[in-house]
């Protein structure tokens, strides 16, 4: 069967939206991930003897147009549809145009947002014909089958549709336990992607992204995915498969020069993080590419001197508040000391930091966004973000703030802003949507603008071709917003 899995466009006169992202969006640093999910599905179709073709209309900045005529030449017998939860009205306005021009086409939808709003989202367009709930590659690879071989849909677990004007849910698909039977993912791009297409400002690029494991044993009550597409429990690629992949990369992607683990905790299991450092180091793989990972600030300086030397050059932590109460609100699990011995640990292992801060949430006041900004400061890492929570359907956050009344609107399509990037939903009883954006506007210009960081900034620069490069082409896509 011929299969196309497709990133459809949004807003791409204005950028690439990066909707693989945990908080999609045309970034202000011009961040875009390659469809991660998308291309993981691919390779376990392709595995499975399905024909396929993987389409980023975002990244390639093809606009819906051009998107139809290149589905139409492709003429698939079905669609896989990525989704999220600001563009989704534009997602199904694609779907709805794929079957105007194939009519007889499957198209079925993915991603969180209608993993959660199943309903919902059925009931937006006849145009949508199933819908694959949560991580979906064994999903699609049973839908295609069910429909090349002309079964019904009832055997197909972990879909949804419609049947004589009713929604039918079937059980939901147990999770892939033996993640070493998909193939790379990294085979997907070569084949499929222009991997010069990606970009996030703390990589040295090109750059590709894969994952090591799925779900996160962390219960932050704002974290999108574990809560709605791939679980609480933290299943494992290999030590040895993982390992493979790198070598794989080097050998048939030389020009690429960062990996990024996209795991939500790649450190959530120490030994095993261990083991593929040991074994990259073995390999000689750490002197032929970098690589970045997710890290939780319980990382510890041992843990830390292997990933440096193992050719890990970025660490990102989910920092989130310079208040504790603030953190124990939002179930990080995490202390305040807890973060100030990781940076002191990372700057004793060489290791850059990119630290993510957030405001908005339960608890939050003027004083303590002022004491999150005080302890971004403090802590210094190489680069940091800041925006205002964003509660998407499914998770924790989201029930708080629709029972509370926090949501201003429910029109996703108002989630973003005319220019595609974040706007914030949330008016809290002390703080407004406004008020919170300002805020982070204001974070952003006191921690870059400084001049302590500027120098710093500098003198990496003249140190390193590369960090000179990916400085100057993130600043530049900053300082319009700035």
């Amino acid at each position: 069967m011929k299969v196309l899995l497709l990133n459809p466009p949004y807003k791409t006169e204005l950028g690439k939206f990066s909707r693989a992202s945990r908080s999609p969006a045309i970034t202000k640093s011009g961040t875009i991930y390659n469809p991660i999910w998308l291309a993981y599905a691919c390779a376990y179709l392709e595995k499975n003897n399905q024909e396929t073709m993987l389409l980023d209309s975002c990244a390639d900045q093809i606009n819906l147009e051009k998107t139809l005529e290149r589905v139409k030449e492709y003429n698939p017998q079905l669609v896989i549809l990525d989704t999220s939860t600001p563009s989704i009205k534009d997602d199904v306005k694609c779907a709805e145009e794929i079957k105007k021009i194939l009519p007889k086409t499957h198209i079925c939808l993915v991603g969180t947002h209608p993993s959660v709003l199943t309903d919902e989202v059925l009931n937006m367009s006849d145009s949508i014909d199933s819908i694959a709930r949560h991580e979906y590659d064994a999903t699609v690879v049973d839908l295609a089958k069910t429909l090349e071989e002309g079964r019904e849909l009832s055997g197909v677990d972990g879909i949804s549709y419609k049947s004589n004007g009713k929604h039918i849910h079937n059980k939901d698909r147990a999770y892939l336990e033996n993640l070493d039977e998909i193939p790379f993912v990294s085979e997907i791009y070569k084949k499929h992607l222009n991997i010069n297409n990606y970009f996030f400002s703390a990589a040295t690029l090109p750059m590709v992204m894969i994952m090591t494991g799925r779900g996160c044993p962390s219960r932050c009550f704002f974290c999108v995915y574990p809560q709605t597409f791939h679980g609480h429990k933290y299943r494992l690629r290999s030590a040895e498969n993982v390992v493979s992949e790198f070598e794989w990369i080097v050998e048939n992607l030389p020009e690429v020069k960062s990996i990024g683990i996209e795991d939500d905790t790649f450190t959530a299991d120490p030994e095993r993080a261990k083991e593929i450092c040991r074994m990259l180091i073995k390999k000689g793989i750490n002197k032929k590419v970098k690589w970045w990972a997710n890290t939780r600030v319980r990382t510890d300086l041992e843990l830390m001197k292997l990933m440096k030397k193992a050719g890990c050059r970025l660490i990102i932590p989910g920092f989130e508040s310079g208040s504790q109460e603030i953190l124990n609100n939002i179930k990080k699990g995490t202390k305040i000391e807890q973060a100030i011995e990781y940076m002191k640990n990372a700057r004793k292992a060489g290791l850059l930091v990119h630290g993510c801060f957030m405001v908005g949430n339960k608890g939050e006041t003027r004083e303590t966004m002022e004491q999150t900004l005080r302890f971004a400061m403090k802590l210094n890492p190489d680069s940091a973000q800041f925006f205002p929570l964003i509660p998407y359907p499914g998770t924790e956050a989201f029930s708080w703030a629709k029972e509370n009344g926090y949501i201003k609107t429910l029109d996703y399509s108002k989630w973003l802003q005319e220019d595609g990037n974040h706007e914030c939903v949330l008016n809290l009883p002390n703080l407004s949507s406004d008020e919170l954006v300002e805020f982070c506007n204001y974070a952003r210009h006191k921690f870059y603008l400084r001049p302590r960081y500027l120098i710093y900034k500098a003198c990496q620069s003249m140190t390193n071709l590369d960090e000179m490069k990916r400085n100057f082409k993130a600043f530049k896509r900053l300082l319009r917003f700035l």
